[in-house]
């Protein structure tokens, strides 16, 4: 590489250590004072100081980026969106609100909806789509939205895991450990049903008493959305997303059959690509890419390696699969999910594919277990707030608390029966 300047070792070591602390400092607080950044922002500055500094080349800072892994993501994002203006999740949220009647019942079809296509489809995207329609559907009954919408939130969180394309942690370690999409489904399915069943016996027992709003509660019952259904873009993009999926099971690079299905997906008729490709998260996709750098600057500079050491000589042995698996729930918690899985990727040898199955178990179990544990959470409680409904983070962690707590025992105890 050349350079204007010659840059000591030790400086350079000591500002990769200090620039990837503040970053995953700033991650965690979700902004830094004084300045009006978020998380995306955060990181693409760190992944800026850390080729500023000399931490990383060009080189190193693109062979660090898991072009596979992002292209996925991207691919993923695209048919989420075309299927988003067909009215398909409206439609199926408006079905579901048809058992309102009987909310035993209802709660069910509800977790189980949204949990199996949150699998496929994302849970970030489920719960954006599902809490407005949900939530008016509740109100209209005269019904108190704050349970069945926490459960949303948890059903989404657990369920998506039984893929690997549920949401971005699993599509990265996925690609990353080059785990078989249909040998991840195998070993995890049994956890996921017991860990979603379990969700709803705690939703249910702590929340039936107040599934109905009080007499006296003023809260706006919104009007109707009206959001156009169209069934043959709904047939189209589910159709290409079954043979998506399908082709997962091949040998084909997964990152090159989403990309292909997307293309086809872009080409219509009457919707314009634009609307679709502006349903993209590109600052999600950005955060990851510069996490990419920041993780893959401290990976060059030999810190991880010291780490490692670190924690072998404390007895964290990150390769062994329970401890592996509470420390990625505890990071989670601490940092952000995507920040953990980006760090934890390079930490650990996925010789062991039961290593990859874990961590994605865990980092999205966790998620249940405080608010802001997850970006669904959050786009569960934001939506929400539009209707006047308040979720606060003591009634979310009522909730997810013993769910996430019930999660993580199944998940120790799968590990234990299947090792």
């Amino acid at each position: 590489m050349h350079v204007f300047y010659q840059i000591d070792h030790e400086f350079v070591t000591m500002a990769t250590l200090l620039i990837f602390c503040v970053t995953y400092i700033g991650i965690a607080m979700g902004k830094i004072w004084g300045l009006k950044l978020d998380r995306t922002g955060i990181t693409l500055l760190g992944a800026i100081a850390m080729l500023a500094f000399g931490c990383v080349s060009l080189s190193q800072a693109v062979a660090s980026i898991s072009m596979e892994s992002i292209l996925l993501l991207f691919s993923l994002m695209l048919v989420a969106s075309q299927l988003h203006f067909a009215g398909f999740y409206h439609k199926v949220a408006g079905e579901i609100s048809s058992f309102l009647a009987r909310p035993k019942l209802f709660l069910a079809i509800l977790m189980i909806t949204s949990g199996v296509l949150s699998a496929f489809l994302n849970n970030d995207v489920i719960c954006f789509a599902f809490t407005p329609v949900v939530a008016g559907a509740l109100l209209r009954k005269r019904m108190n939205p704050v349970p069945f919408l926490i459960a949303l939130a948890l059903s989404s969180n657990i369920g998506c895991t039984l893929t690997m394309i549920g949401n971005a942690q699993n599509v990265l370690v996925g690609q990353i450990a080059h785990l078989s999409f249909g040998a991840y489904m195998l070993w995890v399915l049994a956890p996921v049903t017991a860990a979603l069943a379990l969700a709803y016996a705690v939703v249910y027992w702590l929340g039936h008493k107040h599934f109905m709003l009080a007499t006296d509660d003023v809260t706006a019952v919104p009007p109707e959305d009206a959001t156009p259904f169209d069934a043959w873009r709904t047939c189209k993009g589910l159709g290409i997303t079954c043979i998506i999926i399908i082709l997962f099971f091949t040998p084909l690079p997964r990152y090159l059959v989403a990309l292909t299905g997307a293309g086809l997906l872009l080409c219509s008729h009457h919707l314009n690509s634009k609307k679709v490709l502006g349903g993209v998260d590109w600052q999600l996709l950005l955060l990851f890419i510069s996490l990419f750098i920041v993780v893959g600057a401290f990976h060059y500079s030999g810190l991880a390696d010291k780490g490692m050491i670190w924690l072998d000589k404390a007895g964290c042995d990150l390769n062994n699969t329970y401890i592996l698996s509470l420390v990625s729930g505890i990071l989670s918690n601490l940092i952000n999910n995507s920040a953990a899985v980006m760090l934890l990727v390079k930490m650990v040898d996925f010789s062991n594919p039961v290593n990859g199955y874990a961590l994605a178990l865990s980092n999205s179990f966790a998620g249940n277990l405080l608010l802001i544990g997850s970006m669904a959470n959050i786009i569960v409680v934001q939506s929400a707030a539009t209707f006047g409904i308040k979720i606060s983070f003591t009634e979310f962690a009522k909730y997810g608390v013993p769910t996430a707590i019930s999660s993580f025992a199944v998940l120790l105890l799968w590990i234990w029966i299947m090792a």
